[in-house]
């Protein structure tokens, strides 16, 4: 694996108006669009599909594949909808996108658009990041005024209208069916399937639902070709991706690199643990996927080999823990956020949840005992694979992987009759001493 990042997405992040219309132009930008529109709307939907993109919002579905799924007659409209609801625990990649190179998701999804011959597109972005919506707002204006969004695109006759629409803030919308009802306008609540968004989505028709980075990806993919894009990666996993690095680690930050890269080499470039320190535990793909030990470091980040190695690439979130972090209280906090976040709508999670929360408040201050991890255990079987949606999947990952990992130091909380940790040793300020 190279340790060299030749940046796609973030190349012109550095610059201070990259967020522009014409910082963007300035570098090639909008190239893709006018080359996409001289080919057929089929040709670009065969490009993304052997190039080899896929999802980038964490289940990583093959991105053309999905577009195909469309039926080719509905008397419905066609929607593109963009998923900018980045809101899980160490998830942080498409806000930063979205904030230094708007543009870029702006093109992908005109191209998008017009691929999956689609005249309506939407952005849901959370309403909480309101510096970036503005930026979103502010780049859908620059592209109308050029003429790149509206009636009759550059004279191509192509029509595209595109919407930046904020959510009020809640986990469970980045679920794309409870996305739709909320910007429908409903309670955002995950929908039954079948019917799938492809066939009966927003509106009541056919929807094609992808990530702000997936977008984000394709205008390089038209102006560079399918074979350049997939010579990154792995055979199953191509092309680059953000890979957000936060924790105690020297530089965190976001790194882009060709998937199959291993936290080590992203480590090597990050400036290694924080000084005096060693790993502990991390997430390859934010809170909701199975925690990795040091044992872990030279798994390369694919979507098959992080699966093989028992948790999920998910969306690249490596949030890294060093030895002054309890990773009890870890998982308290992160199952506060799932019980916190649950819509309700189904027992499993809306029950499970709860209960995750209050019996690791019990553990974390020791006075619990070996029969509540035996409960939380049970807990985790009774919430995945039964709940409407995948968040409450996700909130048993964190549990199960560290009781797996980690038994030790659960029983150590209520055999010693309290945390055996010093909170204040993991944080900044405490310099870790």
């Amino acid at each position: 694996m190279s340790t060299t990042l030749t940046p796609v997405l973030s190349r012109h992040w550095d610059q201070t108006d990259s967020f522009t219309r014409a910082a963007y132009e300035r570098e090639g930008g909008y190239r893709a669009m006018r080359t996409a529109f001289g080919m057929e709307p089929d040709t670009i939907v065969q490009a993304v599909k052997d190039s080899g993109l896929r999802g980038r919002g964490g289940a990583g579905f093959p991105t053309g594949m999905k577009w195909g799924f469309l039926p080719p007659s509905s008397p419905n409209p066609r929607y593109l909808v963009v998923n900018a609801d980045e809101s899980e625990p160490g998830t942080c990649k498409d806000i930063p996108l979205m904030l230094a190179n708007p543009h870029v998701l702006v093109e992908g999804v005109i191209i998008s658009s017009y691929a999956i011959r689609s005249n309506h597109a939407f952005i849901y972005v959370r309403g909480e990041v309101l510096h970036v919506i503005r930026r979103l707002q502010q780049a859908v204006a620059e592209a109308y005024e050029a003429g790149y969004l509206g009636k009759d695109i550059l004279g191509t006759g192509y029509d595209l209208e595109l919407v930046v629409h904020t959510g009020a803030g809640a986990y469970i919308c980045g679920e794309e069916t409870a996305l739709l009802d909320s910007l429908e306008g409903y309670r955002g609540q995950p929908r039954l399937k079948p019917p799938f968004p492809a066939v009966a989505g927003l509106y009541g028709g056919p929807t094609v639902i992808n990530n702000v980075e997936s977008i984000a990806s394709v205008p390089s993919i038209v102006e560079n070709g399918a074979d350049w894009f997939a010579s990154m990666g792995t055979e199953k996993s191509k092309g680059f991706g953000i890979f957000s690095l936060s924790g105690h680690v020297t530089r965190p930050g976001q790194y882009e690199a060709p998937l199959g890269i291993t936290l080590r080499e992203l480590l090597d470039m990050a400036g290694g643990i924080r000084e005096g320190h060693r790993l502990k535990f991390w997430t390859p793909g934010g809170s909701s996927t199975p925690l990795f030990t040091d044992e872990h470091l030279d798994v390369p980040l694919d979507f098959e080999s992080v699966g093989a190695a028992g948790s999920m690439l998910g969306t690249r979130a490596l949030q890294i823990f060093d030895e002054t972090t309890c990773v009890v209280r870890a998982v308290l906090r992160w199952s506060e956020f799932y019980a916190h976040e649950s819509c309700g709508k189904c027992t499993p999670c809306r029950e499970g949840t709860y209960w995750y929360k209050q019996t690791l408040k019990r553990l974390d201050a020791g006075q619990g005992t070996e029969e509540d991890l035996e409960t939380l255990l049970d807990l985790s079987d009774n919430i995945l694979g039964r709940s409407f949606c995948a968040l409450g999947d996700g909130a048993t990952s964190p549990v199960t992987s560290s009781i797996k990992l980690f038994r030790d130091e659960y029983i150590a909380h209520f055999t010693q009759g309290g945390c055996p940790f010093d909170p204040a040793k993991s944080t900044v300020w405490a310099g870790g001493q």
